[in-house]
């Protein structure tokens, strides 16, 4: 990290609520949000509903620090890549400390006041997820290996777990797989990117699949990493957190994902090049709904299983 993300003289003075807001990657909350909450109603426990409503609070807080601290280390790549040209501190609108002091600011609060709100596994969960992210993640693994996705992407898998945890106490094996289904999602939605993104990382300096093996490699493991994806996705669908209604929309969605998997896998470069990369851009966003409609598929379950249960007991 360069000394410049840093620097005082750098910043312009404009800074606005929403540039504050943008550290926190809002994008990227509102998955760790929806996950979370997912996580939260699958668990077979009640739980009221201002508690619930703190506790998707406090963890979407804890990954708004998180998202901070990432652009506090990462401003010296982000003012090269263009897509994170525009983010605040490579843009001088706000410092690298500005970035830091909210960043463990939010990270200290929202530990606590998820423990204080629900209980200290959760709690310990989101202090470990925010430290995966940060430490694990941002400041080793993304400048040092080409497998900085596949390892990465743990942090971004737990939100589930943590939501399962804070209503329960406890993780199972359904909150298990809610976390896989994420984190073997991310290597090839990522990977995707860097396919049609390849000349970003290597302005940077990060070592992307696409960078250290190229696009050949890459779209090998995509296609690796989509099938064993496809399996867990449908094996989700057989325990409690699953049902027809689940396993339904799987086994659409992965037929879909397996098929743009499949193309992308027999691609050839120079066809890729000339159409623009119109196969993986596809890819792209295919895997964007694929998540969601995954855990869309598993709230949906676990509100007819709540449902038919009041239903009963009236």
């Amino acid at each position: 990290m360069t000394d410049a993300s840093l620097d005082p003289t750098d910043v312009t003075g404009d800074a606005q609520f929403g540039d504050y807001f943008a550290l926190l990657k809002p994008r990227v909350m509102t998955l760790v949000v929806f996950t979370a909450l997912v996580g939260l109603l699958a668990a077979p426990v009640a739980i009221h509903p201002f508690v619930a409503f703190c506790a998707i609070l406090f963890i979407a807080v804890g990954g708004g620090a998180s998202g901070a601290l990432n652009m506090w280390w990462d401003a010296d790549i982000d003012a090269v890549m263009r897509r994170t040209a525009k983010r605040p501190i490579p843009a001088g609108r706000v410092s690298g400390s500005e970035a830091l002091g909210l960043g463990m600011a939010l990270s200290g609060f929202s530990v606590v006041f998820l423990g204080l709100a629900t209980n200290w596994l959760a709690a310990g969960l989101l202090a470990f997820t925010i430290f995966f992210y940060v430490v694990i993640y941002t400041m080793w693994l993304k400048r040092w290996t080409p497998q900085n996705i596949v390892i990465g992407g743990a942090a971004g898998a737990f939100p589930p777990m943590i939501g399962w945890a804070a209503a329960t106490g406890s993780v199972s094996v359904e909150a298990v797989l809610m976390f896989s289904l994420t984190f073997l999602w991310t290597p090839p939605h990522f990977w995707a990117l860097a396919l049609f993104m390849r000349k970003d990382y290597d302005n940077a300096g990060v070592p992307m699949l696409t960078v250290t093996h190229g696009r050949r490699a890459t779209r090998n493991q995509i296609f690796v990493y989509t099938l064993i994806l496809a399996a867990l996705a449908l094996a989700t669908g057989f325990t409690s957190a699953g049902g027809p209604l689940y396993l339904t929309v799987a086994i659409v969605l992965n037929a879909m994902f397996v098929k743009g998997a499949w193309e992308i896998w027999m691609r050839d470069e120079l066809l890729a090049e000339t159409d623009n990369f119109a196969v993986e851009k596809s890819f792209f966003k295919l895997s964007l709904l694929y998540l969601f409609l995954h855990f869309g598929a598993l709230l949906a379950e676990a509100t007819i299983e709540r449902a038919g249960i009041l239903w009963g007991a009236a």
